[in-house]
């Protein structure tokens, strides 16, 4: 898919949407800009052809929801991470896609999964509290990283390489030395983590992570004023850090958008940030500029949305769907 149209968040427009027979929870474009992945609950992993939309169901990865999706870099292979602890390795343009392989990766739920700008490693994070390093080639397991007090939401490498971030449920977000194998050093989150004394839960935590490309801001997306958990009273926000100080520059907060919470973020070409939300009746894209906490653009999805992934061109959106479809927005004018 190319174009030469201007990237411009205030033109975006659905394009394209894709039925599945139950909601979907995660999704990924492939590297060459060819296919969407799609998780859903019923345990099945499905890929979309974006020229045409043709589908095709990929079975027996998973005993229970697939959470969690990522490539490796060559586009050769799609692993599924899903909440029966398993990876899964699939073939990504096979006329008929099979699995390679499926790990136990963690006792219980794969929460998050990302891989490395080098193309070799596979990182995952999960409800053991355990963040763990795999060989994509083959499966095998390089490292593993504990220190996490809650369960690990979300993994990001930072573009330069050998740097793996992490992010929990109690607001930490960690960085790993990948040659040491130790921890570098801890940036403080805590405001997207909430306990309610009178419901007995710990809510909230480090959702989405995300390093601008120059290596300069870190971006955390999650959630705060959780009023009550239990019936999802809450605000989106992201965190805004230098990544040489540690120091919040910026809190990236939206309005209108009731019960969200910021479940992925990606910068854009031209340095701004994405994130996508849930709110009580429809899924947002949000638009943020590193320099002013209010959003510029709020999109509204037709339904409550998951995930979502940035086509290699920069200017197409994949997003996963409680409506049980995937779609397509094109961040740019209508052709």
């Amino acid at each position: 898919m190319t174009s030469d149209a201007v990237l411009d968040p205030t033109l975006a427009h659905v394009v394209a949407e894709w039925p599945h027979d139950r909601p979907v929870n995660a999704c990924r474009i492939d590297p060459q800009g060819r296919f969407v992945f799609g998780g859903a609950e019923d345990a099945l992993v499905t890929r979309y052809a974006i020229a045409d939309g043709a589908r095709s169901l990929l079975a027996g990865g998973h005993q229970t929801w697939v959470k969690t999706l990522a490539f490796t870099s060559d586009g050769a292979y799609c692993v599924s991470g899903g909440c029966d602890g398993k990876l899964t390795w699939w073939e990504t343009d096979a006329a008929e896609p099979v699995q390679v392989r499926s790990i136990v990766a963690h006792q219980g739920w794969v929460r998050s999964m990302a891989a490395d700008p080098g193309g070799t490693l596979i990182a995952t994070g999960g409800n053991d509290n355990l963040v763990r390093l795999w060989n994509a080639a083959d499966g095998s397991l390089q490292q593993e990283f504990a220190g996490h007090s809650g369960h690990v939401y979300s993994v990001a490498f930072h573009p330069e390489g050998g740097v793996l971030l992490s992010g929990d449920l109690q607001g930490a977000v960690k960085q790993w030395d990948l040659a040491s194998g130790k921890e570098v050093r801890c940036f403080d989150a805590e405001v997207l983590h909430s306990y309610n004394n009178g419901q007995g839960v710990h809510y909230g935590g480090v959702r989405a992570l995300a390093v601008s490309p120059d290596g300069k801001w870190l971006a955390a997306g999650g959630l705060h004023e959780a009023t009550n958990p239990l019936a999802g009273v809450n605000k989106p926000l992201v965190l805004l850090y230098e990544w040489e100080t540690q120091e919040v520059q910026q809190k990236h907060v939206t309005d209108g958008v009731d019960r969200g919470v910021v479940w992925r973020l990606q910068w854009l070409a031209d340095g701004s940030l994405m994130g996508v939300s849930s709110g009580s009746r429809e899924g947002v894209l949000l638009f943020w500029r590193p320099d002013a906490p209010q959003d510029f653009h709020c999109f509204k999805l037709p339904s409550n949305a998951r995930d979502m992934d940035l086509h290699p061109d920069g200017l197409h959106v994949a997003t996963a769907h409680y409506d049980k479809h995937v779609r397509l927005t094109r961040l740019a004018a209508k052709v």
